[in-house]
C-alpha cells in the first residue's frame, strides 16, 4: 500500500508537469578559473508550483529502484560511488548532482520535441524513469565515457508519458561535457564545448541559432554618421544591443552563451562559482510572466526555485533558493560515503527570505 500511494503521487507530479509545461525552465552555463578548476552552473524554473526540492546524500552501496508506468518495480542499481543530488518534489528524483568521483549530472526540461522509447513491461528490470536518471549515472559513473558505456544497457522510460520529457548535461574532471538527448527512442548524444544549457529546440539547433547574432560583441558601437546626422550609443553596452531579452529557450540561451563568453576569467574556483551566481542572476524568472494575466497557479515568490553551482574540481555543490538568497554548501570531502546513512533534507526549512536589521 506504501508503494502505491507513492507512485500515485509520482503519477500526479507527472501530469502536474505536463498542465504547467508554460512554466518549465532552466539555464544552464560553465565556468573554468586560472586555476584549472571548472564550475558548472544551472537554474530551475517551475512556476506552477513548489517543488518541495531537497538535498540528498546518498553514501555508497545504496540500492534504488526504478519507478516505471506500472508502479516503483523497475531496475535496480547499487551505488559505487556516493553522491549528493538537488532532488525535486521527491528525494528520488534528483535534477542536479556531483558525485565522489567528480561526475556531475543534470537534467533540464525538453518540452515537445524528445521522444523515450516506448514502455515494455518485459524490460522492466532494464527500464530507468527519465527522473532518475541523473541518480543511475552518479551512482555507477566515474566518466562521461563511463556513462555513454552505462546507457547502452538501459531503456529509459517516462512514468507517465503525456508529461514533459528532458534531456541531460554530463560533465567529468577532465573538462568532457555532452548533452543526451533521446529522439525518436534513440541516444544521442553531443558535445558541448559552449557549456550552454537551456530546453527546447534541441541542442543542435540551439547552436545553429547562435549565428543570428554573429553582431553582438562586448563594449559599445563606435558612432557613425547616418545622412547627415551623428548616431551615438545612449549608454555602454551597445555592442549587445539585439540580445534577446524574454524567457524562451532560444533567448536565454543566447544570453547565457555571450554573458558567459563575455565574462573575465576569475582566478579560483570559488571566485568562479560567485561568477556564476551573478551571471545567473539575469535569468531569474518573476512569477507572472509564463501565465495569462489572473492565471498564476501557486503562491510562490519566484519561478526560479534554485539556483546551483557545482566545483567539479574541489567536489563542492552550492545552491540558494527563492526563499533564502544566500549560497550555502556542501563540500563532498567532508563526507565519508562509505559510512554516512542516507539524507533527504529540504532545501529550505524556513520559506520566507531572512531580512537582517541593521537599526
Amino acid at each position: 500500500m506504501k508503494q502505491k500511494s507513492r507512485f500515485i503521487s509520482v503519477a500526479c507530479m507527472a501530469m502536474a508537469l505536463l498542465a504547467g509545461s508554460r512554466a518549465e525552465a532552466c539555464t544552464g552555463i560553465t565556468l573554468s578559473a586560472k586555476d584549472s578548476s571548472r564550475v558548472v552552473a544551472r537554474t530551475i524554473e517551475w512556476g506552477g508550483s513548489d517543488l518541495n526540492s531537497q538535498y540528498v546524500i546518498v553514501p555508497r552501496g545504496y540500492k534504488h529502484q526504478s519507478y516505471t508506468p506500472e508502479g516503483i518495480d523497475g531496475m535496480t542499481f547499487t551505488a559505487r560511488y556516493g553522491y549528493v543530488g538537488l532532488a525535486v518534489e521527491q528525494k528520488e528524483f534528483v535534477a542536479e548532482g556531483l558525485n565522489e568521483a567528480g561526475l556531475s549530472a543534470g537534467l533540464f526540461y525538453f518540452p515537445g520535441y524528445g521522444e523515450y522509447e516506448a514502455f515494455d513491461a518485459s524490460q522492466k528490470s532494464s527500464s530507468l524513469a527519465d527522473l532518475q536518471l541523473v541518480s543511475y549515472v552518479l551512482a555507477t559513473c566515474k566518466t562521461v565515457d563511463e556513462v555513454k558505456e552505462a546507457l547502452k544497457s538501459i531503456h529509459v522510460v517516462a512514468i507517465d508519458p503525456r508529461a514533459s520529457t528532458v534531456h541531460w548535461r554530463f560533465a567529468d574532471q577532465a573538462g568532457h561535457q555532452v548533452v543526451l538527448e533521446i529522439i525518436d527512442g534513440r541516444f544521442r548524444f553531443y558535445d558541448n564545448t559552449l557549456g550552454v544549457l537551456t530546453n527546447s529546440p534541441g541542442f543542435e539547433w540551439q547552436l545553429t541559432n547562435l549565428n543570428n547574432y554573429v553582431n553582438l560583441y562586448p563594449g559599445s558601437a563606435s558612432s557613425q554618421r547616418l545622412g547627415g546626422r551623428e548616431l551615438k550609443s545612449f549608454g555602454a553596452g551597445s555592442g549587445f544591443l539585439g540580445i534577446p531579452g524574454d524567457i524562451t529557450p532560444p533567448s536565454r540561451f543566447v544570453r547565457a552563451a555571450f554573458y558567459q563568453a563575455t565574462a573575465p576569467v576569475q582566478d579560483t574556483g570559488l571566485q568562479a562559482v560567485l561568477q556564476g551566481f551573478q551571471i545567473l542572476n539575469n535569468f531569474d524568472i518573476p512569477v507572472g510572466i509564463e501565465f495569462a494575466e489572473g492565471k498564476v497557479p501557486a503562491d510562490i515568490p519566484s519561478a526560479t526555485q534554485w539556483t546551483s553551482a557545482t566545483d567539479i574540481t574541489h567536489g563542492i555543490i552550492y545552491y540558494r533558493t527563492m526563499y533564502n538568497s544566500a549560497i550555502r554548501s556542501i563540500d563532498l570531502n567532508k563526507i565519508d560515503f562509505s559510512r554516512t546513512a542516507y539524507k533527504a533534507v529540504p532545501l529550505d526549512t524556513v520559506k520566507q527570505q531572512p531580512v537582517v536589521p541593521l537599526y
